[in-house]
Order: C-alpha cells, then structure tokens, then sequence
C-alpha cells in the first residue's frame, strides 16, 4: 500500500472520526448523568476468562485483556455500585467487516440491578446519542429507518429460532448448530424497523450469566441487534462461586480439545466473587455504534487505522 493512497484513505475517514469524538463525548455524558464513576483497569492481565471461541493475545507473559469484565466485577465486589469504561480490548484472530483484532469496548456494571434493567439503559443511551447528534428518534441506516423509540421488542432465543428458522431450540442445540443456524437465520432478520433484545439465552450458553430461577433451563442474558448486527451482549451476574469455576472448568476442558491454549485460572475474581452483589453488567461495541451512526457497513471506515494500514 502506497503513502499516497494510505494518505488518501486516512484523509476520507476524518468525517467518521469527527462523529465518532461527538458519540464518545456523548455516551460519557449519559453515564455521568447518570451517576456513573468512569474507571480504567489494566489491559495486561495475568488471566483472562476462559471462554471457548474468544481467544486471547499474549504481551509480555501475560494477556491483552479481551474485555475489563473480571476486573470490573472485582470493583463491583469491593464496593462500587455504578461504573462503566472505554477502553481499547484484544482477540486474536477476529479480522472482518464488522470484526477488527483491536477494538474498542462500552462496559457498564450496575449493583443492585438485572439484565431487563440494563434493557432500559440501552432505550436512552441510544436516544440521548441521536438527540445530541440531532438525529431525532429515527436513524437512517443503509437506507431504511430505525425507529429508537421505546420499548425495543424483547424477544426470547426460543421463540426467534421458531419463528426465523423453523427450528425447536432444544432440537437445535442437540445437533450443535446453534451458532451456525443463529448467524445465518436469525441474526440476518433482527432490529430492522426497531433495535431488538435476544433475550433469555439457553443456560448452556450463559457464560458468566445467572440462570433464571423459575426456568433454570435459561439465562438471564441479551444481546441487542440492530440492523442485523450484534451491537451488546448483556447479563445479570452469576454470584455463585462454585458454578462459577465449574463453567470455567468446563471452558478450559473444551478449548483442551479443540486444541487452543489454556489460561490460568483467574483465581482472584474467583476469591471476590462471593463478595459481589447482586448486579447487571454490558459490553457493546463502541465501534459498531459508530457505524451504526455513521451509517457505515464496515468497521474499517470508522477506525483511524485498521491493522492493514500500520
């Protein structure tokens, strides 16, 4: 790549950057109306979660962290009840149009709250951003408009498999296609007219997510879909310390068979855990929100530099 057309292409990306400084401005604004304390946390770390298709950079003998979660949480469980950060997270591998191996992140963490109240959050982020961008409650995005008008639709991971796929959830996961039937017949149909909650994931696929007392058979987890692209993924917090590392046992067990390296296990989120309230957490690509309102299809025009053009 010539300097010449590096040069051209960092020139055309100054529009997008400009309206990416006024989103970043904006969403630190909601969150200190909101009460929040903005924190940072180290992006080295000596143990990342182990977790099966998300896979970490090593620096130094230790990782890039690939999100502040564990050491958000361990604030969370020392204390603090509202806190959120921008920050610059890692994973090998991920390079594509909605994926770039250095990206950055929104964390929020709220004690005393649960996923559906995170769900309102989302609603007046995104209308406090089109507001101060002048938007209105309507964004234009590849040519149709999102309504952000509130409530989202919140529809349950079950009910979409049946209603885009044709498929029983339970007859999904047996076969182990879900994320295969999930990315190509039911992300492609969500959050057109409105922004959408996937919501109540099964409770295999909670992750780090408390499993719902009446139907233990799911998750208290969301991810927020617009314009068919994957903008958040949600949860209320798991607190139990004992499932906590047997999931994470379980995570290290099958990245042992597929072959990919094992981590430490993150012992001293596991020591503050029990001392963690009952609390919500998020991560939503600051990134893909930035294309969203850029009106952008592809991640690279919203970045300053992709990895292609250092």
């Amino acid at each position: 790549m010539g300097r010449e057309y590096t040069l051209e292409r960092l020139a055309t990306k100054k529009p997008f950057l400009l309206l990416r400084s006024r989103i970043i401005s904006a969403v630190r604004e909601f969150f200190f109306e909101k009460g929040y304390l903005e924190i940072e946390t180290p992006i080295l770390i000596p143990a990342p979660a182990p977790e099966l298709h998300i896979d970490a950079i090593q620096a130094a003998g230790l990782f890039l962290h690939t999100s502040p979660e564990l050491c958000m949480k361990r604030l969370l469980a020392a204390g603090y009840e509202k806190i959120f950060q921008i920050c610059r997270c890692f994973r090998e591998g991920e390079r594509g149009s909605r994926h770039i191996p250095e990206f950055t992140l929104l964390e929020w963490y709220r004690a005393g709250a649960g996923y559906e109240t995170l769900m309102d959050d989302c609603e007046e982020m995104l209308l406090h951003l089109s507001s101060t961008l002048g938007l209105g409650q309507t964004v234009l995005y590849q040519g149709k408009g999102i309504d952000l008008t509130p409530p989202w639709p919140r529809l349950k991971v079950k009910d979409a498999f049946r209603q885009y796929a044709g498929a029983d959830l339970k007859d999904v996961l047996a076969s182990g296609l879900f994320d295969e039937i999930m990315v190509t017949r039911v992300e492609p149909r969500l959050g057109f007219s409105k922004p959408t909650f996937l919501c109540d994931y099964p409770s295999s696929l909670a992750a780090l997510a408390r499993t719902k007392e009446k139907e233990p058979e799911s998750a208290e987890r969301f991810e927020l879909y617009i314009a068919g692209v994957e903008l958040a993924n949600a949860f209320s917090e798991l607190t139990d310390v004992q499932e906590q590392r047997r999931r994470f046992e379980a995570e290290r067990e099958a990245r042992r068979r597929l072959g990919k390296k094992i981590y430490p296990m993150p012992d001293r989120f596991l020591e503050a855990l029990p001392s963690m309230p009952e609390s919500a957490g998020i991560a939503l690509g600051l990134d893909r929100l930035v294309m969203l309102f850029c009106d952008r299809k592809d991640i690279d025009s919203v970045v300053a530099f992709t990895p292609e053009e250092l």
